[in-house]
């Protein structure tokens, strides 16, 4: 588009633009166009959203339909259980599910007949399947409030005109016209944002102390290196709505007195970095980065940094050090990076999320945001909701919100109407929090003393299915692999509580294990020298406090009550067994023995427990015990 130049420029723009926002927002039954949004995340593409696209404008063309139906790409709608997805625009049906092959119905029985694809319709497992057409009527989104995910779902990221119609770069433009950076600063603080990275830091608080520092050379940092397992917030962010980093960035850029802007993304997000990249040249040609931004004398722009994946480099000073171009490895604090950051000089470094919420904090007001949420905690969190939930998804809820509103109303459930056991909140570095706990208002502090954390918001439920030992070796087994090993705590201190989880998962650990575990996991919180190893233990000591039972189980009676933990099981096979013999035939060990049509029978002495006859039983008759 044209270069912006002024804010009367960018004003003129967005009114200009305003009504493609309202025939999406207001859902207009007066207009005389639809549009067709299909969702254009990672999660919908592996499932052919690219080629459902496709197959949707081919059909538009065949029925000569161009002139007053478009369809393309947007961002995640965060209901990733039930996509593909499409929405159509005005008439606000919403399809799930949706696959290329049916393009056809979409555009013949809807664009052209009026009449709803029913089939493709949310049926609503709560209401005994009836079928749903508007996204609002379903639970998934009923006590959602987008903040952050706003416009995911509600604009294509690759266009900055859309962006602009969304009253992107307003916030911008205001801080530029009528406020001043110490402003902008308190407008921040006075919002009550804190890091949606998992410190919960107060954001404004950070952004006045790089302030302070008296220094030529400033930097703004995103740091996009999402890592947890289960977690896809920052990424679904950047490739749903990449304009508001880039707007949130240069809003703290004017605020600390910053020119230079660095995103450390990891490579492993393609899609993120090819929309965030566009998203950085779209507003350099437009006039939002570069020299003089919008007349106001301004200037300031933003590199991409690509990241190898290293969980380490999520913490603040070894991301520094990797951009710096040296071994991702954190260093002590303070001085902390806000006074003394990348090459020596003063840099905020704020996560995806937190950028996101800074345009609207501008825009709207900091009364708006700090209106909802809890006293000490503001605004709204996203959860990548995942694990053993019937909806799973990205979601976005007030802050204050109970666990239990999340898995049982947002989440419907658990699968197969299975128990609740416990919920991993804050990733690896986060804890177990059971069932008792499900009625607990979210925020940093009452996760934190229960245990766990709000990190970056990872949030993986478990059923009764699962065992807790074996959920705390997984997070142990991936932060020992991911420590840098500089610190001898980290590095030596959860090699050794990884070696005592296996030995309670083989029936070979004794009480004194027990002790040794817990006192260990204690000493690493208090001795390591970043976030990561000084966490680590978190999944740990919460499944002791939690759930004591299980590891007394697996260490005196030699029994894993879930039956997770193979080297304590035994396989057998029921007398539900009609003599298949397909998992006699699947055994590597040939341990199976039975004639046609008889009950089969496994030789314990001799099984490797490695559960293929369990996958080969075509009516389930190998149990274990």
């Amino acid at each position: 588009m044209r270069k912006i130049a002024t804010p009367k420029d960018l004003a003129e723009a967005h009114a200009k633009l305003r009504p493609l926002m309202a025939l999406r927002a207001e859902g207009d039954k007066s207009a005389d166009k639809r549009e067709l949004l299909i969702c254009g995340g990672t999660g919908c593409q592996s499932s052919q959203s690219k080629e459902l696209l496709a197959a949707l404008n081919k059909e538009i063309k065949a029925a000569k339909l161009q002139k007053s139906v478009t369809a393309q790409i947007t961002g995640c709608f965060g209901f990733c259980e039930k996509g593909p997805i499409v929405k159509v625009f005005p008439d606000d049906v919403f399809y799930t599910e949706v696959t290329p092959e049916d393009a056809r119905d979409i555009v013949r029985s809807h664009l052209e007949g009026n009449t709803i694809v029913e089939r493709l319709l949310y049926e609503d497992p709560a209401r005994g399947g009836l079928r749903l057409e508007k996204q609002h009527d379903m639970d998934f989104y009923k006590k959602q409030m987008r903040v952050a995910l706003c416009n995911c779902g509600l604009i294509n990221p690759e266009l900055i005109e859309e962006y602009i119609a969304a009253e992107g770069y307003l916030g911008l433009s205001k801080c530029l016209s009528a406020m001043k950076p110490a402003e902008v600063v308190a407008e921040v603080k006075s919002s009550g944002l804190r890091g949606r990275g998992g410190g919960g830091f107060p954001t404004g608080l950070k952004w006045e102390i790089a302030a302070r520092q008296k220094n030529d050379v400033k930097y703004v940092i995103c740091n996009a290196d999402e890592g947890d397992p289960g977690a896809f917030m920052d990424r679904s962010i950047l490739e749903g709505d990449p304009h508001s980093i880039v707007e949130g960035m240069a809003i703290a850029a004017y605020a600390m007195g910053s020119r230079y802007g660095y995103v450390y993304i990891r490579a492993e997000y393609p899609l993120a970095i090819e929309r965030l990249q566009r998203a950085v040249d779209q507003a350099r040609e437009a006039g939002f980065l570069g020299e003089n931004i919008l007349g106001s004398g301004f200037s300031f722009d933003i590199e991409l940094k690509y990241g190898a994946g290293a969980f380490v480099c999520g913490e603040e000073t070894a991301l520094i050090h990797s951009i710096e171009g040296g071994r991702g490895e954190p260093t002590s604090k303070p001085p902390f990076p806000a006074e003394k950051g990348l090459w020596g000089r003063p840099t905020i470094i704020n996560n995806v999320e937190t950028f996101a919420n800074v345009p609207q904090i501008l825009r709207r007001g900091a009364a708006w945001l700090s209106a909802f949420g809890t006293e000490k905690a503001k605004g709204t969190k996203v959860f990548a909701l995942a694990g053993k939930i019937n909806n799973v998804g990205l979601v976005e809820v007030p802050m204050g919100i109970t666990l239990r509103e999340i898995i049982y109303e947002i989440g419907g459930g658990i699968k197969d109407g299975k128990k609740f056991k416990a919920v991993q909140t804050g990733g690896p570095s986060g804890g177990c929090i059971p069932a008792g706990d499900l009625d607990i208002a979210i925020d940093y502090e009452a996760l934190t003393a229960r245990g766990s954390m709000m990190g970056s918001g990872g949030m993986i439920v478990m059923d009764e299915d699962n065992c807790m030992v074996d959920i705390a070796k997984f997070y142990l087994d991936f932060t020992m692999e991911e420590s840098c090993g500089k610190c001898t705590p980290c590095r030596i201190g959860n090699k050794r509580i990884h070696e005592i989880l296996t030995a309670i998962t083989d029936g070979k650990a004794t009480m004194e294990d027990l002790e040794n575990l817990s006192s260990l996991s204690r000493v690493i919180q208090d001795t390591a020298l970043c976030g990561l190893g000084q966490t680590a233990p978190n999944p740990v000591l919460s499944t002791l406090k939690h759930f004591w039972d299980e590891y007394v189980a697996h260490v005196v009676e030699k029994r894993c009550p879930a039956g997770v933990c193979i080297n304590l099981l035994d396989f057998v096979i029921s007398d539900a067994c009609v003599g298949c013999g397909l998992c006699k035939r699947g055994c590597p060990v040939s341990c199976i023995s039975g004639e046609k049509k008889q009950h089969h029978t496994i030789d314990i002495s001799r099984c490797i427990k490695c559960g293929a006859c369990e996958g080969k039983c075509p009516i389930h008759a190998i149990v274990r015990q």
